[in-house]
């Protein structure tokens, strides 16, 4: 029997090292070589392709508000710190390397390669897997030489059209789109079995189609698809996008019935396919002929559906769609805050929540509200991109709105208190007070509750029994209050991200339940030190045993009434020593009022520019008419400052004249009546003042305007050219620069007063625009330090000679330009220069400049009096060039002719 076992060994063992060789071409070796590769290999390297797989689509998440993509692929932007990591040629996954390994360790050790040809059959096969693994991974090139490989040298496999239709997936992911459509249909006409592979050779062309935007081959191909695929998930999947082609090429009718197909397979299909054609089913139903109340019966069942809860946000989200349509903006708001407060991946819902709320409140003119939640919106969305831009520009729009409704907001709210009697102030802060001490109390009970939690970490060894007891109690607890928050008479909106976390109804997570059953737990089992066996190491405070109990319960209540008298000494005692804290005081708010008459001035005068600015803006920027008649008209009964009073009213009277208000004719003849030599007075009485300037581009005036204003050889004539092309251009975007280029003309001829006054003026009338901007930002800074200027001989750096001529075409003043003309090119100065220089509106002045010294001014004076070649008789004034700047700023040389003159 020895020898028999002996002899079957020897022959095991050489039957096993005849078939491992890959270089003889025989039956044996190639069964043998088969079977290894098939079992072994590709089946380890199929199962990690597998599970490969479902890693994958866990981690891929859907994007419902877009066509699907045919496949669940992973896209290289959606990796993060949960996905595979990326490399520099894919994404690369664990699973998806093995099967890629096993691929390549079954080809290289397994191969049989011999006379040209393979004789290993599934050899095919193993590089079918690489190529897979590879395309799994983003490596696309690599997998399409893979599927290329197979086509080449195995052109009789039985896996040869499911290698064609992969190099075409592959074809299709490398955007060749064209190329895979040709090949996808030539496999099509070779395919002579509708089965699986037909129906994937159908939906990798349809994705082909949709890439080139061809629905109507898309449709052909993916309603194939679905017939004949055998996967449940596949049908499912292929229906919705069916249902979402035709919704894009808005055929309501066909795209509801796919949905309903979707339904229809109830579990077989995956429940977030069920629950989004829900959704996108509704989107088809039209909410005015429709019957709602069998709607909305129907998505309050799906609501009430437990097994849709981790659904709850796309719900949600639905139903605040539907009373947005119907024009109930309340509850669209309460439904777009339940959805926001669901656990959802989907970060485009979440912002498109935050969008819709922030559009309602904009539309109801609550602009703080939906600037607020426009930042919400443009945290989730990727910056530069079109979307991001036009919700950017909203929210910059926003930005003034929201400052100045702040600001007459609270200095109404000042001034209202200021009015009041002092003891209506004491009754106001005093009601105030109350609200503050009941808040800080609650505050202080909630903080105490969470020192004790945290000093007590012994819950955690609670008995199971009372623990689940307490559990289900909480439960109860959490739900009555997640009942009460949303409420709709306790509607809230969902804060903004970064203030706040969204509370979670796990009970662990509420504050108020962890700290009701903390208490529980002491009433029952006392103050527990945490250790091993507690419940058998002391006598729990308030447990009985046998007939004791009213022994024990004596004893407590002794102590109890022990420590409540020293509670009430320690109190006693503590009152005295204990400081008032002055924020419950009436008089620490009282002092603070402003009680000197420039305070409140100040204050007023504030608060009227604020309604001023709400006015124009609401009128200007958001068309909102009704608001900026009642801003204006709420400042003109404030009495506010002047410059404030005639724009305000011409701004009334162009707002009654788009509403038709009764009293667009009182405020017109008020305009004419009280100040008819203004601008607006023309204006109002020359409405259809136009000229041939307006034919013109009015950005090439502006810049032949601004030339002319440079050279400055004339102010006066082009002060008249731009006040025409201000009225010719009038409502046209260049009208507030040449408003700006004219205050600027008006300074050099006019001085700093009427400089002020036009900055003034377009600060007040164009506040919206970068030159109002510019303007009021000017009057803040920069005409407090010109007003400020004055003669100073302190710092002089160098001199000028100043003479004063009626006019420049007079003999005698060209004869004076002559002699001085020749002086300065006598060389006796490299630095001298002479001008002619406006000073108030006909009056010029020639200037001699660069006079270096005090010294120098005294031989210039000696040369151009007394030498002969000069002898220059006509008065002039000797100025320091620090002064002269403050002269022609303040066009005050009178006042420093008599300063010299002292």
């Amino acid at each position: 029997m020895n020898t028999y076992h002996k002899y079957y060994c020897f022959l095991v063992i050489v039957f096993l090292i005849t078939a491992c060789s890959t270089k003889k071409d025989k039956y044996l070796n190639r069964k043998f070589q088969a079977l290894n590769t098939q079992y072994n290999v590709l089946y380890n390297g199929d199962v990690s392709l597998q599970e490969g797989l479902i890693g994958l689509k866990a981690s891929h998440v859907d994007n419902f508000w877009e066509t699907l993509p045919i496949e669940r692929v992973l896209k290289p932007e959606e990796v993060s710190e949960t996905n595979p990591k990326k490399s520099d040629d894919g994404i690369r996954n664990p699973q998806f390397d093995r099967a890629e390994e096993k691929a390549v360790k079954g080809i290289q050790r397994r191969s049989m390669y011999i006379g040209g040809r393979e004789r290993n059959a599934q050899i095919d096969e193993a590089h079918l897997l690489l190529g897979k693994a590879r395309y799994y991974e983003q490596r696309f090139v690599p997998a399409a030489e893979a599927f290329n490989y197979v086509l080449y040298k195995y052109p009789d496999s039985d896996k040869i059209f499911e290698a064609k239709i992969w190099r075409e997936k592959t074809n299709i992911r490398l955007e060749n789109n064209e190329i895979a459509i040709q090949n996808l249909n030539k496999v099509l006409q070779e395919l002579k079995i509708k089965n699986q592979t037909f129906a994937d050779a159908h939906a990798a062309l349809a994705q082909a189609y949709l890439n080139v935007n061809d629905n109507a081959n898309a449709l052909v191909s993916m309603r194939n698809a679905e017939e004949f695929t055998s996967n449940l998930e596949e049908k499912a999947r292929y229906r919705f996008i069916l249902g979402q082609i035709f919704e894009t090429m808005n055929q309501k009718d066909s795209a509801y019935h796919y949905f309903q197909k979707v339904i229809d397979m109830k579990r077989k299909s995956p429940r977030v396919y069920v629950i989004n054609a829900q959704s996108r089913q509704a989107a088809q139903f039209d909410f005015k002929t429709g019957d709602t109340i069998q709607f909305l019966k129907n998505f309050n069942e799906l609501i009430e559906d437990r097994e849709n809860r981790p659904f709850l946000d796309v719900l949600y989200h639905r139903l605040a769609l539907y009373y947005e349509d119907q024009a109930h903006d309340d509850q669209s708001i309460f439904y777009y805050n339940k959805s926001l407060r669901s656990v959802s991946q989907d970060n485009h819902m979440k912002k498109t929540n935050y969008r819709n709320i922030a559009e309602i409140h904009f539309n109801n003119a609550v602009y703080k509200k939906a600037g607020q939640y426009y930042d919400s919106t443009l945290t989730l969305l990727k910056p530069r991109t079109r979307e991001h831009r036009l919700i950017q520009k909203k929210r910059e729009n926003l930005e003034d709105v929201i400052r100045y409704e702040a600001v007459a907001h609270n200095n109404d709210s000042i001034l209202r208190v200021v009015a009041m009697t002092k003891p209506s102030q004491i009754l106001y802060y005093q009601d105030y007070i109350n609200a503050l001490i009941k808040k800080d109390e609650e505050r202080q009970a909630k903080e105490s509750l969470q020192n004790d939690l945290n000093s007590n970490e012994d819950s955690d060894n609670l008995d199971y029994n009372a623990k689940d007891n307490m559990i289900q109690a909480n439960s109860k607890l959490a739900a009555k209050n997640a009942a009460v928050a949303i409420d709709m008479n306790n509607l809230t909106d969902v804060p903004p991200p970064g203030s706040g976390n969204i509370t979670s109804n796990f009970y662990f997570y509420n504050q108020t339940t962890v700290s009701t059953g903390k208490l529980q737990f002491e009433k029952v089992w006392g103050k527990i030190t945490l250790k091993d066996n507690w419940r058998f190491s002391a006598v729990p405070a308030k447990v009985s045993f046998g007939n004791n109990e009213d022994e024990v319960d004596e004893k407590e209540n002794e102590k109890e009434n022990e420590k409540e008298n020293e509670n009430v000494t320690n109190n006693e005692t503590n009152k005295e020593d204990k400081k008032i804290d002055i924020r419950y005081t009436v008089d620490y708010y009282i002092d603070q009022l402003p009680k000197d008459i420039k305070e409140k001035d100040s204050i007023v005068k504030e608060r009227n520019f604020a309604y001023y600015q709400l006015g124009l803006i609401y009128k200007e920027k958001f068309k909102e008419y009704q608001l900026a008649i009642r801003k204006l008209e709420v400042l003109l009964e404030n009495e506010p400052e002047e410059r404030l009073v005639l724009p305000s009213m011409y701004n009334l009277f162009r707002l009654y004249q788009i509403t038709g208000n009764e009293k667009l004719e009182s405020m017109k003849n008020m305009i004419l009546n009280q100040y008819p030599d203004s601008r607006y007075a023309n204006i109002i009485n020359n409405p259809d003042l136009k000229s041939y300037l307006t034919e013109n581009d009015p950005v090439v005036i502006y810049a032949n305007l601004y030339k002319l204003y440079e050279k400055g050889e004339d102010y006066l004539l082009i002060l008249d050219l731009i006040e025409n092309a201000i009225i010719n251009f009038t409502g046209e975007e260049i009208v507030p620069k040449l408003e700006m280029l004219k205050a600027s003309a008006m300074g050099r001829v006019k001085g700093l007063e009427a400089y002020k006054n036009c900055l003034n003026f377009v600060s007040l009338t164009y506040p919206n625009s970068s030159e109002g901007k510019d303007a009021e930002q000017l009057l803040k800074d920069q005409i407090p330090k010109l007003e400020a200027l004055n003669f100073d001989t302190s710092q002089v750096s160098s001199y000028k000679f100043v003479f004063e001529m009626p006019s420049m075409a007079d003999k005698k003043t060209k004869d004076l330009w002559s002699k001085l003309e020749l002086f300065v090119n006598s060389g006796v100065s490299d630095q001298l220069k002479l001008t002619h220089d406006v000073y108030f509106e006909e009056e010029k002045l020639i200037v001699l400049h660069g006079i270096a010294t005090e010294a120098d001014m005294q031989k210039f004076y000696t040369i151009l009096t007394e030498y002969k070649d000069y002898a220059i008789k006509e008065p002039f004034i000797m100025i320091s060039t620090e002064d002269y700047k403050v002269v022609q700023i303040k066009k005050n040389l009178s006042q420093y002719k008599n300063k010299a003159i002292k």
